[in-house]
């Protein structure tokens, strides 16, 4: 038996496949006695157990089972005028099952007239059509049908397709312009009619009413806060302009369903406004959204979120198209939606909500920047002897930074040329939180974009590893160093250890780049033109070699600038090395000063430091071309020797002296010396 209320009426309606009987509607003062026709058609094999059948109703996918929509409907919305109580009434509905239940209503007194053809075929069934207009724009909706297997998808993510359809978008281009250019204050199925004259597919047709409702529907953030005032039905959605994400679902399946595509509205969990990392769900569902089917699958859309988003305190909301949630593959939607019906992820195998509450979130930006999965999975990551790792795969070249508990101080992160590896190293304990941003490296604009949080639980502290306040993300050399022009680096590694305080480093310059180099440390007293001083750099061809001595044990940080030779402009910071040295024995004096006329192509063999013994014979040694004379100022003025295998040499003594210069004859015809090198005299 079912049993229909509507109103003041109530029908009792009983019988087999085929039943006939009378029945009284009292409606005020009014009484009305008819001839009743029922006709059931059989469930058909194959279908799963426990949707609800009955007259009027329907099940939605989601365990729950709904009223039909109002017969006889025209365009405008609105309920069409009662007709005499002496024509025959025809009303004929859909279970979600593919059951048809068709009740004629006959005057008392008339014959019913029984049909001369039943039908029990094992086809869909399709919902009549809009009456007495113009139809041509519409199809019949077939009877959504729940998810199959052919509608699955593998999980995890593939990382074939962001999409669950394969999907043109230049070839919307038009078909979203003339949708976004739609304005009509008329009804549902007007908007539809006006909508579809530019789409010829059901594809188009989804992607129509999709770019309509992201681009015309704004999210209510009073009816949010105000249940009271919140409007949901599609007919006060279209006419406010405005609600929650019940009402986008609402309004999107009734536009599908007008169009002539299976729609349904789904409703679950979601990680959106308020989610807090690792939180657990409970209770009601908090969001609402849709499956279309297309091309014989179902796919997901949420046009809540591909509208636009809200700010932190849920009072302005920002149109903000998001293409990212039309069609998303089901392996990417499952991140932060979570269906009440897990046959609704659409996956194989589905995840569990104690997965979905721990899996990591990867927002929309994430995907849309190329990136492709983030290791670890989880939210929570827990420390171990002070420190943790975070990685990232991409396919482009892709710039990253971070900040833990507000700084990027406590950790190294280093680009590969398919990601990039950050290593962590907390310097308090608790829960910090994690964030990781990206940008495309050819964007014009240098903004990042959040696309990972993590929080991060800390049990022990690594002190050891607190890096200096002047060390830059990323750290190392990478793909973007190479497109610097720093190639083929002597030290892939972001760090490097010396025992002696003494390194040396060597790249292979690109065309046209001029390079600087600095030294800095924490709490050291050096600043940046004594750090220079600390760093000789030789140049053979296009060979570059970087010798650093340290002036102290500790970390440093070892910044490269660069800037093109014909550019009269700055230079640029490239990138930067870490340089660690636990031997507190170590204090290397820096290296003698260069003047202005010590030239590019100059090496200097010996002496390389600074400061000179007092009344000591010091022997030079130096490579440089295109010199006529060298001389060594002292107490005395001393000639070095230029050797079959192109060195200066020579021998200076100190005595007497508290200053050495180094100066060059650079052309035979001209009488005057330039200063290069400047060298220091112990006191005696």
């Amino acid at each position: 038996m079912v049993t229909e209320r509507g109103g003041s009426a109530r029908r009792q309606l009983s019988g087999g496949p085929a039943a006939m009987g009378t029945v009284d509607l009292k409606d005020g003062a009014n009484a009305v006695a008819i001839n009743l026709l029922l006709i059931v058609r059989p469930e058909r094999k194959g279908q799963r157990d426990g949707l609800k059948d009955g007259a009027g109703l329907q099940d939605d996918g989601n365990g729950n089972s709904r009223p039909q929509p109002p017969p006889k409907k025209d365009l405008s919305g609105q309920q069409g005028p009662k007709e005499p109580h002496k024509q025959k009434q025809t009303v004929t509905s859909y279970t979600n099952e593919g059951t048809q239940v068709t009740v004629e209503v006959h005057p008392k007194g008339t014959s019913p007239q029984f049909f001369k053809k039943l039908s029990f075929g094992k086809g869909p069934r399709r919902v009549p059509s809009l009456r007495g207009q113009d139809n041509k724009a519409f199809e019949r909706t077939e009877v959504p049908r729940p998810p199959s297997t052919k509608d699955l998808h593998v999980y995890p993510w593939d990382k074939s397709s962001l999409k669950s359809l394969a999907v043109d978008l230049q070839k919307f281009e038009k078909l979203d312009a003339y949708a976004l250019k739609v304005n009509t204050k008329g009804s549902v199925e007007e908007l539809v009619q006006i909508l579809l004259k530019q789409a010829q597919t059901d594809l188009e047709k989804v992607r129509a009413i999709w770019m309509w409702i992201c681009h015309h529907i704004e999210y209510d953030v009073v009816g949010f806060h105000n249940k009271s005032l919140r409007l949901c039905e599609p007919t006060d959605v279209l006419r406010t302009g405005k609600s929650v994400c019940e009402g986008y679902a609402g309004l999107f399946q009734k536009m599908c369903s007008v169009a002539g595509i299976q729609c349904m509205k789904l409703s679950g969990y979601s990680k959106g406004y308020g989610y807090k990392i690792g939180q657990s769900f409970q209770g009601n569902s908090d969001h609402a959204w849709n499956a279309v089917y297309l091309d014989g699958r179902w796919h997901l859309l949420d046009s809540t979120w591909g509208s636009g988003t809200v700010d932190d305190a849920l009072t302005k909301f920002t149109f903000r198209y998001n293409e990212f949630y039309f069609l998303t593959h089901p392996a990417l939607f499952v991140n932060n939606h979570f269906p009440d019906n897990s046959n609704w992820q659409l996956l194989k195998p589905t995840l569990t909500l104690k997965q979905f509450e721990s899996n990591l979130q990867h927002n929309s930006d994430f995907y849309k920047l190329g990136l492709l999965t983030a290791h670890p999975h989880t939210a929570l990551i827990q420390t171990e002897n002070g420190t943790a790792t975070v990685s990232v795969e991409c396919r482009p070249s892709t710039l990253f930074t971070f900040k833990l508990a507000g700084t990027e101080e406590h950790g190294l992160l280093t680009l590969r040329k398919q990601g990039m590896k950050l290593e962590l190293y907390p310097q308090k304990t608790g829960r910090q939180e994690l964030q990781i941003f990206a940008r495309p490296s050819k964007s014009t604009e240098e903004v990042y974009t959040c696309v990972l949080e993590y929080i991060v639980e800390c049990k022990s502290v690594d002190k050891s590893r607190c890096f200096p306040k002047d060390l830059h993300q990323p750290v190392g050399p990478s793909w973007f160093t190479e497109r610097q022009g720093f190639l083929r680096p002597s030290h892939p590694d972001p760090i490097i250890h010396t025992n002696d305080g003494r390194c040396s480093l060597t790249f292979t310059l690109g065309k046209d780049i001029s390079i600087l180099a600095s030294l800095h440390a924490d709490s050291s007293g050096l600043s940046e033109e004594t750090g220079r001083q600390h760093i000789m750099q030789i140049h053979r061809g296009n060979q570059v070699e970087f010798k650093v001595h340290l002036p102290h044990a500790g970390s440093f940080v070892l910044k490269f600038f660069t800037k093109k030779k014909s550019d009269p402009g700055s230079y640029s910071f490239v990138f930067n090395y870490l340089i660690t040295c636990l031997n507190t024995e170590v204090k290397w004096p820096a290296f003698p000063l260069r003047y202005s006329k010590w030239a590019e192509g100059y090496e200097l063999l010996e002496p390389l430091s600074r400061l000179l013994p007092a009344n000591r014979n010091v022997q030079f040694k130096l490579k440089m071309q295109g010199i006529s004379k060298v001389l060594v100022q002292a107490g005395d003025t001393h000639t070095l020797t230029l050797s079959r295998d192109g060195f200066w040499e020579g021998t200076c003594n100190t005595a007497g002296c508290t200053e050495l210069f180094v100066m060059v004859h650079e052309n035979a015809n001209h009488g005057y010396y330039s200063h290069i090198l400047k060298y220091d005299v112990e006191a005696q």
